[in-house]
C-alpha cells in the first residue's frame, strides 16, 4: 500500500502556532521533508520530537528530490512536508511535490494551520472581499510589468517583502497604484509584531527612520479598487 503525503503547517514565529493535529503528524510519519533541516530541527526538539529522518526539500532541489519522496510514498511510507514557516507551497517549496503525488495517484492531506496571508488579512482595517494574492514580486527582470498589471486589476493586491526591498516597493507603489492605502505587517506572530497603516509615502518616512529588520506582508488598496463592501459585514461569504 502508497504512503501518505502531509503537507504540514508550521509557526510563522510563535513556536505555540501548531496544531494538535500537525504536531501528532510529525511524530507519526515516516519521514519529514523540510526547506531547512536545521530550522525544522529546532521545531521538533522545542516539542521533543525525537529521532525523525529529515530531508532537505527546497528551492533548488525541489524537481530532483520530489523524484526521491516519491520513491519513498510508493514504497508505503509516510511522508510529511514542512516550510521553514507558514504553509508549504504558499510562497515556499511543495508544488512538484504536490503535483507529482497527484499524478501518481498517492494521497495528499492538508493539515492546516498558520499562514502569513492570513493573518494578516484577519487584522487588515482595509475591507477585504476579494484580493489578488502576488507573494514575492520578481526582484530584477519582470518586476515592473508585475506591477503595472496588478495596480490594472481594480481589486487590493497582497504582497510579501524582505526588508532589503521594501524602502523600493514603497516607491513603486506611488508610481503604479498612485496613493494607495496600504497595510504593512512586520513580523507577524513574534516579538516585534507591527501593524501600520498609511500611503507609501507615511510608511516610507517611518522605516526611512529606522533599521529595517523582519519580514513583511504588504496589503494594498488603491482609490481604483472596486469592493463589493458592507458596513454590516464587510467579509460576508457563503459557507462551504
Amino acid at each position: 500500500m502508497s504512503g501518505t503525503l502531509y503537507i504540514v503547517a508550521t509557526p510563522i514565529g510563535n513556536l505555540e502556532d501548531i496544531t494538535l493535529r500537525a504536531l501528532h503528524t510529525l511524530k507519526t510519519v515516516d519521514l519529514i521533508a523540510c526547506e531547512d533541516t536545521r530550522h525544522t530541527l529546532k521545531l521538533l526538539r522545542h516539542y521533543s520530537i525525537s529521532d525523525k529522518p529529515l530531508f532537505a526539500y527546497h528551492n533548488f532541489n525541489e524537481r530532483t528530490a520530489t523524484e526521491r519522496l516519491i520513491n519513498e510514498l510508493l514504497q508505503g511510507k509516510s511522508v510529511a512536508l514542512v516550510s521553514d514557516a507558514g504553509t508549504p507551497s504558499l510562497s515556499d517549496p511543495g508544488f512538484f511535490l504536490v503535483r507529482a503525488a497527484h499524478e501518481r495517484g498517492l494521497r495528499v492531506v492538508p493539515i492546516a494551520g498558520v499562514s502569513a496571508l492570513t493573518a494578516a488579512v484577519c487584522v487588515s482595517p482595509i475591507p477585504i472581499r476579494y484580493f489578488y494574492f502576488e507573494g514575492f514580486l520578481p526582484q530584477k527582470k519582470g518586476r515592473q510589468t508585475r506591477l503595472k498589471y496588478l495596480a490594472s486589476l481594480g481589486t487590493t493586491v497582497i504582497l510579501y517583502e524582505s526588508p532589503h526591498r521594501l524602502l523600493k516597493l514603497l516607491d513603486e507603489l506611488t508610481e503604479y497604484f498612485g496613493n494607495p492605502t496600504v497595510m504593512i505587517a512586520r513580523e507577524l506572530t513574534k516579538v516585534h509584531e507591527e501593524i501600520l497603516l498609511g500611503s507609501p509615502s507615511e510608511l516610507k518616512a517611518k522605516f526611512s527612520a529606522k533599521k529595517i529588520l523582519g519580514e513583511f506582508v504588504v496589503i494594498v488598496h488603491s482609490a481604483n479598487t472596486t469592493t463589493d463592501f458592507s458596513e454590516d459585514n464587510p467579509n460576508a461569504h457563503e459557507d462551504f
